[in-house]
């Protein structure tokens, strides 16, 4: 089975993230391809982000300036896909999720992974420019972000009290984006085990490092 992580990406008080975040991890334990485990940022209390190639020590077994860093890198590293859950702040995500993509810092845990989101917000869009600012920084990540998402907008309202959507569709897009992840993810799992290429910035660093020396 697949290691899918789902991150919670909201952590203040009365987020909305509690009435989206049951419906999408039981639709997801439900699936056959997945071993899920939920990271919700509330418990990942995660320093701003400030390392640098000092603080992070031997690349091959980093200590990073905080234990709770090297546990959240090792955390991710661990993961054969990924699942998004994230409100619209300003046109993009919150920034206790960007700190967190931010904090996986040369460890590559994202790297030939994919992943894909589910939004939310009070407005008709759902969430949808938050989508798109998340899919590049995971492509910064050296991750793969998928076309599908589930944009779930007027969260407020979006949900009925059994914890179900009341748009049909909003559940179709999530079995849409599941089966994404499951089809990507054993692809991509297979194409790491037969050999991965040197992160992109390594290999250009060598390139200039040999066209100096030359």
């Amino acid at each position: 089975m697949l290691d899918l992580k789902i991150i919670i990406g909201s952590t203040r008080e009365g987020r909305s993230a509690d009435q989206v975040h049951p419906w999408v991890v039981e639709r997801a334990r439900a699936h056959e391809a997945f071993d899920v485990e939920v990271l919700d940022l509330r418990d990942w209390p995660l320093p701003m982000f400030a390392e640098t190639i000092q603080t992070v020590g031997d690349f091959r077994d980093p200590t990073y300036s905080d234990p709770i860093v090297k546990r959240w890198n090792q955390t991710i590293k661990a993961a054969d896909a990924f699942l998004f859950i994230t409100t619209e702040y300003n046109h993009s995500v919150p920034g206790v999720l960007k700190n967190a993509i931010d904090s996986v810092f040369v460890s590559y845990g994202f790297r030939n992974k994919p992943s894909a989101t589910v939004s939310y917000s009070n407005s008709l869009v759902g969430g949808a420019r938050a989508i798109e600012h998340l899919a590049h920084m995971i492509i910064e990540a050296d991750g793969v972000p998928l076309r599908n998402t589930v944009p779930v907008g007027r969260v407020l309202q979006a949900f009925d009290e059994d914890g179900m959507p009341h748009d049909p569709m909003t559940d179709v897009s999530l079995g849409i984006v599941l089966d994404d992840l499951a089809w990507w993810g054993t692809a991509l799992q297979k194409a790491r085990a037969d050999g991965e290429l040197p992160p992109g910035t390594f290999r250009l660093r060598a390139a200039m490092a040999a066209q100096a020396k030359g």
